[in-house]
């Protein structure tokens, strides 16, 4: 079973710009994406294409509104530090629902 990168998070980071940024450029607020990280089913994997200093990871989750989202961020210490978050792509939400239906089967 692979490890959880969310499971020893107690809180976020956040970064003044990318809040500014995601809000403006997508219209997802802040509490939405932490919203991702608390609500299941949610989907986390590792992202070696933007891995450069530090491990980037993404979760594909959802709102407590229901609303699709994706974070990319990355882990410092025990805090998630958000980059960027916005609605899902067409193919991440066919993704998305194909894990959640899976998951749902597990639990």
């Amino acid at each position: 079973m692979k490890r959880d990168p969310l499971a020893e998070c107690t809180g976020f980071d956040w970064d003044e710009g990318n809040l500014e940024k995601n809000w403006e450029k997508h219209g997802v607020a802040f509490w939405e994406c932490e919203e991702v990280s608390l609500n299941r089913p949610i989907l986390v994997r590792g992202d070696p294409r933007h891995t450069r200093a530090e491990a980037r990871y993404y979760a594909l989750g959802r709102s407590d509104s229901g609303r699709l989202l994706f974070v990319a961020f990355t882990i410092r210490g025990k805090l998630i530090r958000p980059i960027s978050f916005r609605d899902l792509t067409a193919k991440e939400r066919r993704n998305y629902e194909i894990y959640a239906k899976e998951d749902s089967k597990i639990q």
